[in-house]
């Protein structure tokens, strides 16, 4: 096979990936959002809770976690099938890491933020959502973008639970046509054709946030 014609196999999978990283974003999102700023707010107790939720999804293994919901659950008899586990999962972990990133937004906000809220009348959670929030998602934007990158690239593994992504047609050319340099260099190449628009949006997105540092170098 040509270089070309295995490129064109390995695209065949490039629904699944874009499906997975779809999903798994109606995860990571409402995650990301509920847990930082429940972080962000919460003390003692409460917030020891929420942290560990959070750390338990952005530190496990991204592969034992799908092998545990995809193999183990359904001996517990819990049955998802590859693409919703997949999509939980990297889902998931994806929105572990961008709680933080809520969270650190929120924190660097100046207090002054909040005593204008105060002083205007408004609720904790009025302050919150119509003052602070907005603010912080603006500048965490471009770190969003970053997560969805990795997102998209984790969609990787999702093979393993013999979802035909990109990787998993890698994988089924090879085994009628071994020729590794040529099939995992198409691959990669799959990937960054894929990936490198996203950070080009994360770049431009970037320097419409922070107009002051100018047209970002090395686009």
């Amino acid at each position: 096979m040509s270089m070309i014609e295995i490129w064109l196999g390995i695209l065949q999978g490039l629904g699944i990936t874009a499906e997975v990283t779809a999903y798994g974003l109606l995860f990571a999102v409402p995650f990301a959002l509920v847990l930082g700023v429940a972080q962000f707010l919460t003390t003692g107790l409460t917030r020891f809770l929420v942290t560990a939720v959070i750390e338990f999804w952005r530190s496990s293994a991204v592969v034992v976690l799908l092998f545990f919901f995809y193999y183990v659950l359904p001996v517990m008899g819990v049955t998802l099938s590859a693409l919703t586990v997949s999509a939980l999962v990297l889902g998931l972990n994806t929105g572990g890491y961008a709680s933080q990133a809520v969270r650190a937004g929120l924190q660097s906000l100046p207090a002054g933020q909040r005593e204008a809220g105060m002083a205007l009348g408004l609720s904790r959670p009025a302050i919150l959502l119509l003052i602070e929030l907005p603010q912080a998602l603006v500048a965490m934007s471009p770190t969003f973008v970053n997560n969805l990158i990795q997102l998209v690239k984790a969609t990787s593994l999702v093979s393993l639970v013999t979802l035909t992504d990109m990787t998993f047609r890698a994988k089924e050319i090879a085994q009628t046509d071994y020729d590794p340099v040529a099939i995992y260099s198409a691959l990669l190449l799959a990937f960054f054709v894929v990936c490198y628009p996203i950070a080009l949006a994360g770049r431009w997105l970037e320097a419409r946030v922070n107009p002051e540092r100018g047209t970002p170098r090395g686009i």
